[in-house]
């Protein structure tokens, strides 16, 4: 394993780790909201010692990224953009694919609406969001998400804790191990309330975005997945005329974590096969 601190937009330290052979085709994996480059230990590992480089990253106001707590920080697109721009040059990514998971989906199109599909060889879709506001909040994204963010978004911490114990449970179909859970909930109690807060601020649709895609793309879902709706990816395959999906059947938001095995075969073929 190597790590990396690199500047994002505004001087951001942004901490980044990478495993495998740093001359193999890359994939880059991006993380949902309040999580980290943690969410991925089923894969960082596994495919790095088969050979492949993977790389992960803490979002601004994530993990070992700095966290600062203006809102600005947070809800311009271009931020977000640009941070993925850095890495992917910085760490000298050659054609990655870009795999965004939740939250991580709005983040891989604000790089894509920014900066283009040239650098980057596919998109691979993980229970990922691609509209955000009033108009999702139901139709594309469930109760496990609209019941606990608000309680995620105060700085009370009786309340903070529990909201998010609650939302993790939300994220599998089945009770996650004892390790996963608590390692999930320390790394996610370190993300400040407000920067939750601050990420749910923008309204974005991206349906545009996808709709002009031309780079290969696989929506990868849970079927009984209620934080991001099954619906979500199938708004991605109605819009997106690249798009191939795979469903994961009792599976909920996190079939990286809840069927590793599948999972990382799935995005090593879908890798191979983007980079021709």
């Amino acid at each position: 394993m190597r790590s990396h601190t690199v500047k994002g937009a505004d001087g951001i330290n942004l901490h980044v780790r990478e495993w495998g052979n740093p001359t193999s085709k890359t994939i880059l994996l991006i993380h949902g909201w309040s999580q980290s480059h943690l969410s991925w230990a089923k894969q960082c590992e596994e495919l790095g010692h088969k050979g492949h480089r993977i790389v992960a990253l803490d979002l601004r106001g994530h993990g070992m990224s700095d966290a600062p707590l203006q809102p600005a920080q947070y809800i311009d697109s271009n931020k977000w953009a640009d941070d993925i721009a850095v890495v992917i040059e910085q760490v000298a990514l050659e054609k990655p694919i870009l795999v965004g998971w939740s939250y991580g989906g709005y983040v891989v199109l604000d790089y894509v609406h920014k900066y283009g599909q040239d650098k980057i060889a596919g998109i691979n879709f993980v229970a990922a969001a691609v509209v955000l506001g009033k108009k999702a909040f139901g139709p594309l994204i469930g109760s496990g998400f609209l019941e606990n963010a608000p309680g995620a978004c105060q700085t009370d911490l009786p309340t903070n804790i529990a909201a998010i114990r609650n939302f993790l449970c939300a994220c599998t179909a089945k009770p996650m191990g004892r390790d996963d859970f608590e390692v999930m909930l320390a790394y996610n109690m370190i993300v400040h309330p407000l920067v939750r807060a601050f990420l749910l601020q923008r309204e974005l649709d991206f349906t545009p975005v996808i709709a002009e895609l031309t780079v290969p793309v696989l929506a990868t879902h849970g079927r009984s997945d209620i934080v991001v709706l099954p619906a979500m990816s199938e708004h991605i395959l109605e819009h997106c005329k690249v798009a191939q999906v795979s469903w994961f059947n009792g599976v909920g938001h996190a079939p990286f974590l809840e069927e590793p095995d599948r999972f990382n075969q799935e995005l090593i073929a879908f890798a191979g096969w983007a980079n021709g």
